[in-house]
């Protein structure tokens, strides 16, 4: 059970001029080398006759929808060994997870693994949506369902995952940079805030293979009242709790009352409050001090995205903390 009630206060939302659904800079499905081209039809036994680009997200890989000839639809990620190095690892990271994953985890299934001068990667491309945002109570609450099942369904964690506090070990030192920003609390708060995220590795610890990434652009809703978890590219071995957790920081930024969400869900309901609040410094230190790095011309919106995210955490914790 909670160890303390945290102080009521109106939720907002936070100001932002992001284009939702409109904030990756991406290469289409022509720019890929003829030979991959080829190499991908050949997998796939049908020729490519339309394409589609997303635009969602932040991670600047070739990402389309591909129609057949023969009517069929398939989702393609793609990244250059060579210019991307960083993201074709990310894609093979992926690649791996998904085959580790265990059938009762609902994600978007790899078929196709090419990894060459470029690793790409050919998944289903079932009919789906992405949530409504701003989000909705009603998506928000079909997803947690689906993320609190898949993270019962992780636990223990299959694979090889590093811990979350180590993997995201810098999360916890961000305070000491923010140190003096009057403009985000008193120094009292900002020391407590630090001295929180200081203790993620305790708060964390668990075996449960945790997403870490899960928000509007990784979650995909199913007619059928279904979720897809998407993007398995970066998960660590953690609590059971988190992934619900991290889920909510988007809604908390649309002015969802985020807190009477926590507690009517049941992974999230019986967590120590100081347990949560520590998560969430982490959080915001982490989004405060990266959303002023410089603005990689290849996700131009991420930094604003950073930026969203941090206020959107902070505020949350500020409530929880009484300390508005």
């Amino acid at each position: 059970m909670p160890t303390s009630s945290p102080a009521a206060a109106p939720t907002s939302a936070v100001p932002t001029f992001l284009p939702w659904g409109r904030t990756a800079r991406r290469l289409d499905w022509a720019h890929l080398p003829p030979q991959v081209r080829f190499d991908v039809e050949a997998r796939l036994g049908s020729p490519v006759v339309a394409d589609s680009t997303l635009t969602h997200g932040y991670v600047p890989v070739i990402e389309t929808v591909l129609t057949l000839a023969d009517g069929t639809h398939h989702l393609l990620r793609a990244a250059s060994t060579k210019a991307q190095r960083s993201f074709a690892a990310s894609l093979r990271a992926e690649a791996t997870w998904l085959r580790t994953l265990p059938e009762t985890v609902p994600t978007v299934r790899l078929t196709h693994l090419l990894d060459g001068d470029w690793v790409v990667l050919l998944l289903e491309h079932p009919a789906a949506r992405l949530p409504h945002r701003p989000w909705r109570e009603d998506d928000l609450d079909r997803c947690l369902e689906a993320v609190s099942a898949a993270a019962v369904a992780l636990t223990p964690a299959p694979g090889e995952a590093r811990p979350f506090a180590e993997d995201l070990a810098d999360w916890m030192g961000r305070w000491d940079i923010l140190e003096g920003r009057e403009d985000l609390g008193t120094p009292m708060q900002l020391l407590t805030a630090g001295r929180l995220a200081a203790r993620l590795p305790e708060v964390t610890a668990g075996d449960t293979l945790v997403h870490t990434d899960l928000r509007d652009d990784t979650l995909h809703l199913t007619p059928d009242g279904g979720v897809l978890l998407d993007g398995w590219a970066w998960p660590v071995r953690g609590a059971t709790w988190l992934d619900p957790l991290l889920l909510l920081v988007g809604p908390c930024g649309d002015g969802v009352d985020v807190e009477a969400v926590l507690r009517r869900t049941p992974l999230l309901a019986r967590v120590r409050d100081e347990d949560v609040d520590c998560v969430l410094a982490a959080m915001a230190g982490f989004f405060l001090t990266s959303c002023d790095l410089p603005v990689p011309a290849a996700s131009p919106w991420l930094r604003e995205f950073q930026r969203w995210q941090g206020e959107a955490v902070w505020g949350w914790l500020r409530r929880r903390r009484g300390w508005e």
